[in-house]
């Protein structure tokens, strides 16, 4: 049977999945932190993963880069194990830390261009300053970078050797808003140039405008997985509001809408319509509150957004 990709297309002949995690099991002691997990990650694609604190993501994903190894299951990292084939592996990844990983007194340009000539392509290390915003930090030791400088150095740290998947671990923490699109505009570009990426984030907007695939952990375990419009059509259904004067007659609009929906009255005067929303739906409320001499203050699609699907499925916010 051929392998198919998240959304249930066949996955062409020889094209394994930039990661595959079958299985995977990790404890600490007495404690299991990841129980039995899957993940894919395609390749060419932005997987963003997400969780509580103490649900198993940061496991999973050092795992993935070869920090863990696993108790039980399988992980395989552009088709090779991370913790056995960690040499041929290395080169073609690239990794940000939250922290770590760079000597606290060496400068930052320096160790950006000492991290470039450990690999045999690497990308102009005075464009990924410039792009970054890290020029004016250039000669400053690493201890004295501002938190979000030292994210932007680590992201250009983990990009610069051309890597086929790249782990971005909060890449955006603690950076102001240019900084942080700019960081998006780069992750977008990584894309296109058909690198995959697998990013944690604990900012859902951050995950809607970039990821092509959604993993949601909890308990050690994915608990779904999917486009963020498949994960938002997959939780509660959108639904239709409008305002208008308190107390109109729900019973007569329940009788013009389609057999599966329903009318509250949430607040005064404030309506709200579920069920399936879709054009004839907004025509059908239109016309019955024309008929009934309803002036509507507003009518608004509220989309179920992805915060609200991750509230559902574990009950918690995701904090940082």
């Amino acid at each position: 049977m051929p392998s198919t990709s998240p959304g249930g297309a066949p996955r062409p002949p020889g094209r394994e999945p930039a990661v595959e995690v079958v299985g995977l099991v990790k404890r600490y002691g007495s404690k299991t932190a990841v129980d039995g997990l899957d993940l894919t990650v395609e390749r060419g694609a932005v997987t963003a993963v997400l969780g509580p604190n103490g649900a198993g993501k940061t496991t999973t994903v050092e795992t993935c880069e070869g920090y863990r190894r696993p108790d039980a299951g399988r992980v395989r990292v552009l088709g090779l194990d991370p913790v056995a084939d960690a040499a041929a592996l290395r080169p073609r990844i690239g990794v940000m830390l939250q922290s770590g990983g760079v000597y606290a007194g060496a400068r930052a340009e320096e160790m950006l261009r000492h991290t470039a000539t450990l690999h045999a392509d690497p990308l102009d290390v005075g464009m990924l300053i410039d792009r970054l915003g890290l020029g004016s930090c250039g000669r400053t030791p690493y201890r004295r970078l501002s938190g979000g400088q030292q994210q932007r150095l680590a992201l250009a740290m983990a990009v610069v050797g051309r890597p086929e998947l790249v782990f971005l671990d909060e890449p955006t923490a603690g950076l102001d808003p240019q900084a942080r699109h700019a960081t998006w505009d780069l992750v977008r570009e990584l894309r296109a140039d058909g690198v995959s990426t697998v990013l944690t984030t604990h900012f859902m907007d951050e995950a809607e405008q970039l990821a092509d695939d959604v993993a949601i952990i909890d308990g050690g375990r994915v608990i779904a997985q999917g486009s963020p419009d498949e994960l938002c059509r997959g939780g509660a259904e959108n639904s239709l509001r409008f305002t208008g004067r308190p107390g109109l007659d729900l019973a007569s609009l329940l009788k013009a809408l389609p057999a599966d929906s329903a009318a509250t009255e949430p607040a005064t005067g404030v309506y709200r319509v579920h069920g399936k929303v879709n054009p004839q739906l907004l025509a059908t409320v239109a016309s019955w509150c024309a008929q009934n001499g309803v002036m509507p203050d507003a009518i608004a699609v509220e989309r179920h957004t992805l915060e609200d699907v991750f509230l559902e499925l574990t009950g918690k916010e995701l904090r940082g």
